[in-house]
């Protein structure tokens, strides 16, 4: 008997060329779409996946798969781990990425629980990466196409929720899956790759946030690095470390945030060189290709998905922190975001910026 496989259809090609592989492959395809957002926030015409169109577009592809086809109701436990983690992040003066915590507490949570509900054995997402099992782990091994590849967003993943995904993307080119939407005459063969978080109409996350909040931003002083006020802002969420735009002081030379104080309610500039660090301290650490880290480990290290990496010595400090040491410093390492850890190609495990 076939094995179930449950995809997540996003109504994009990734996910669709998903499900195409895998029933070409002979396995059950059921396609599952996520409902994450209330009507009030849904963004009418989008290519994201909290928009209306993604389940036309879902089940389209569904259809012309013969495969069954369900949507799931995720809007209450997306606002709860999700947005309030995204809002309440950027209101202590941090900056958050919520699709790694939504792969880990939405599609790989409770989106599998789900399919598992439904008697799936796997659920599989259009993610470019690939899970291999080894030595009695299941490790996760960046995508082919390094100009898409997607583990960074998937650190967060447990034991147990790699030995129940599917990644078949993750050894495929861009350019390949796109082919073959098309050789497949599916309608989202060209459809554009989402750019922008999902759940913010625009990128406007300002707006998004100062709407779900019951208090007005308090104002504060812009200080330099020896404290000295230079000006004042309107409210922390209007900044994150590495900005230049919008300080709305000049100093005839420009001027970078490079810390923000939520102590003090203050956001500190400095110029471009007062950027660059060389260590940091992450916590909320989840290991996949290792159990743990018992000793120093010589790493790559991402500070960011679009940060292309760098030579690093990660240390233990207790059970859930490290010292990561980089061999040169880093720019605009900011509090909030993940860092990610890589030996020849495969994640070693990550943690959240302190």
């Amino acid at each position: 008997m076939a094995k179930r496989v449950f995809v997540a259809m996003s109504g994009g090609v990734d996910s669709s060329v998903t499900a195409y592989l895998l029933k070409e492959a002979g396995y059950d395809v059921v396609g599952i779409t996520m409902d994450l957002l209330e009507t009030g926030c849904r963004i009418e015409k989008s290519d994201t996946c909290c928009s209306w169109q993604v389940f036309a577009d879902a089940q389209d592809v569904a259809v012309q798969l013969g495969i069954e086809h369900h949507i799931i109701d995720c809007k209450a436990k997306f606002k709860q781990e999700v947005i309030n983690y995204f809002v309440n992040d950027y209101l202590t003066g941090r900056t958050p990425n919520p699709c790694v915590l939504c792969n880990s507490r939405i599609k790989f949570g409770l989106l599998m629980d789900k399919a598992k509900e439904f008697g799936a054995d796997y659920l599989a997402t259009g993610h470019y990466a690939s899970i291999e099992e080894r030595n009695g782990r299941y490790i996760i091994k960046k995508g082919v196409d390094i100009t898409r590849d997607q583990s960074y967003f998937l650190y967060r993943l447990t034991q147990k929720q790699l030995s129940q995904a599917m990644m078949p993307l993750g050894e495929y080119q861009k350019v390949d899956v796109r082919r073959i939407a098309a050789s497949q005459s599916f309608k989202i063969a060209d459809k554009p790759d989402s750019q922008e978080i999902c759940f913010i109409p625009k990128g406007d996350y300002r707006q998004f946030i100062q709407q779900r909040v019951m208090d007005t931003p308090q104002p504060g002083p812009i200080l330099d690095r020896q404290g000295k006020v230079l000006g004042y802002h309107e409210g922390l969420i209007q900044f994150t470390v590495g900005q230049r735009r919008g300080l709305g002081i000049a100093m005839g030379k420009p001027l970078y945030v490079i810390a923000i104080d939520p102590c003090k309610n203050a956001v500190i500039v400095g110029e471009e060189s007062d950027l660059y660090t060389k260590s940091l301290m992450a916590k909320e650490l989840n290991w996949v290709a290792v159990p743990g880290l018992n000793s120093s480990m010589e790493v790559m290290a991402k500070i960011r998905y679009l940060h292309i990496g760098a030579k690093a010595v990660i240390s233990p400090l207790d059970e859930d922190r490290v010292k990561v040491e980089f061999e040169q410093p880093q720019r605009a390492i900011t509090p909030g975001q993940s860092v990610v850890f890589y030996q020849n190609g495969f994640l070693v495990g990550g943690g959240i910026i302190g």
